[in-house]
């Protein structure tokens, strides 16, 4: 894989969703124990997919959401429940969030991303609680998305930014655009904070 550079933020190419399976894998290649941050959303689970079909070990690997819906497992808007039917037999470790609780450093965390630069469940409007150090916190968005109409816990930013490195994955020209403009200087997004500033690399996987 090949990438281009601006300041601390690399553009991967290809950017597809392969090559995020191919990152995820060396990550998991690593010795040792590893912590890694993963999303929910539809875009996580088609990576899983292309990594199961993979001899991969999953063994000493600690997983944790970014965010999740204030919803039962069972209910089919729940992150973690997607998340241990995707990965629950491969012998991974999945640490749940729970509100207020100390987030410790990760290996990796992978951000997806909406149209509106939202990351995890920290939106340009939301109610929110504020905890200091990196902590897994309630978040509210204003208004509600209707297609998930719920209270959210998330990661806070430091603990997002509490890592070796960080990937965010996506696709669309609108996005690409949003991350454009969050990129140049603009702070109209929560994820400027994440691309801009003293914080770890960032590696950008984009595709159409």
């Amino acid at each position: 894989m090949t990438s281009r550079k601006t300041d601390r933020v690399r553009w991967a190419e290809p950017g597809d969703l392969a090559a995020v399976a191919d990152r995820i894998a060396a990550e998991l290649a690593r010795p040792g124990p590893k912590r890694l941050c993963v999303p929910g959303g539809s875009t996580a689970p088609r990576v899983f997919a292309l990594l199961a079909t993979r001899k991969l070990d999953w063994s000493g690997v600690t997983l944790m959401l970014n965010d999740d819906r204030r919803v039962p497992d069972d209910h089919p808007a729940s992150n973690h429940g997607a998340l241990v039917r995707a990965l629950g037999d491969t012998g991974v470790t999945i640490e749940r969030l729970v509100e207020g609780a100390k987030v410790e450093p990760f290996d990796l965390v992978w951000l997806g991303m909406g149209e509106d630069g939202h990351i995890a469940s920290l939106f340009p409007h939301m109610i929110a609680e504020v905890r200091p150090g990196p902590s897994v916190i309630a978040t509210t968005p204003i208004p509600l998305p209707p297609e998930a109409p719920f209270d959210r816990l998330t990661l806070n930013r430091k603990a997002l930014c509490a890592t070796r490195a960080i990937i965010i994955v996506v696709t669309g020209t609108a996005k690409k655009l949003v991350l454009e403009r969050a990129i140049a200087g603009s702070d109209a997004f929560p994820v400027s904070d994440i691309v801009r500033g003293n914080k770890p690399p960032v590696t950008i996987y984009w595709s159409e």
